[in-house]
């Protein structure tokens, strides 16, 4: 069907529509995500959860119209957001998958309760594109964590525990890296670089060990207990040697891979926005699928 004969079905005259715009490019969206865009009075660019290239957010301000950024408290407070969409139509641009995030599902139910119609448009997300590409297979991956920046000094420990009952039930973890060193969701990101990722992730492993020597004493839950095992586990091998795949940019033309480990990530310059996988036990595919991105 021609671009210039689409025409987008039930859009309603007021209420919130929450669009999903992919991975980083204009290019990228799907004919109803950008035509739902322009049917909009009002458009909100989400701008907390991930970025786009500042070249192809203009290039979308100039296809769809004006747009404006919004932080974490505009939308988990969304009072502005409803009082417009009550009278007139609002469109929140989301990167990737706009129901990806807790927090935008939460949005969606929130506008029902006011009675506000909310429409959604999915988008590409990142947990579409990168196991593909790299070449793992989807079955095969457990539950996602974020590495987040040391904030104040305060370390979490929770994403390296998730990446370990992964590979102790020999799966693969997708994860994805912070983008705001203040925690606050209000601005003035620095999506972390690979360099920022080892940090953290040699701090969760030292916190984590330092943790379980704490707690010693044998526990009579069979799901701790056996939780505290597969940490164990995890930490009882190479620090350095851990394997990690570098996904820098992925879903757009400065997409980059590379299968190295842990004491290697430090030393990858990494692209605009990178998440990492963290691989357990691989197949013969797999295994061959990964050797293409091992830098000599």
């Amino acid at each position: 069907m021609a671009e210039d004969s689409f025409v987008l079905q039930n859009i309603p005259k007021t209420g919130l529509l929450l669009i999903g715009i992919g991975p980083g490019s204009v290019g990228g969206m799907s004919l109803e995500a950008i035509e739902a865009a322009k049917m909009a009075d009002h458009r909100r660019y989400e701008a907390y959860t991930a970025l786009w290239p500042s070249e192809e957010l203009e290039l979308l301000e100039n296809t769809i119209g004006p747009i404006e950024r919004v932080m974490r408290p505009e939308v988990e407070q969304p009072d502005e957001i409803f009082a417009l969409a009550r009278n007139s139509l609002v469109a929140l641009l989301v990167v990737g998958d706009p129901l990806q995030a807790t927090t935008h599902v939460d949005l969606q139910l929130q506008a029902l309760e006011h009675n506000i119609e909310c429409k959604v448009f999915h988008g590409v997300s990142i947990t579409t594109i990168v196991t593909g590409a790299v070449g793992l297979s989807n079955y095969r991956f457990g539950r996602q964590t974020t590495v987040t920046y040391p904030y104040g000094g305060w370390i979490a420990t929770s994403p390296l525990e998730v990446i370990a009952v992964n590979r102790f039930r020999e799966l693969h973890t997708l994860v994805l890296l912070d983008l705001d060193p203040t925690g606050q969701g209000t601005g003035d990101q620095k999506p972390m670089k690979p360099s920022d990722a080892k940090r953290s992730i040699e701090l969760m492993w030292d916190k984590l060990g330092e943790h379980l020597k704490q707690f010693a004493e044998p526990t009579e839950s069979p799901l701790i207990a056996s939780q505290e095992f597969a940490f164990k586990a995890f930490l009882e091998g190479e620090k350095d040697n851990l394997p990690i795949v570098l996904c820098s940019d992925m879903g757009t033309r400065e997409q980059e891979i590379i299968f190295t480990n842990l004491g290697g990530l430090g030393d990858l310059e990494g692209g605009r926005l990178n998440c990492l996988i963290i691989p357990a036990s691989t197949s013969e595919v797999e295994d061959k699928a990964l050797l293409r991105w091992k830098q000599e």
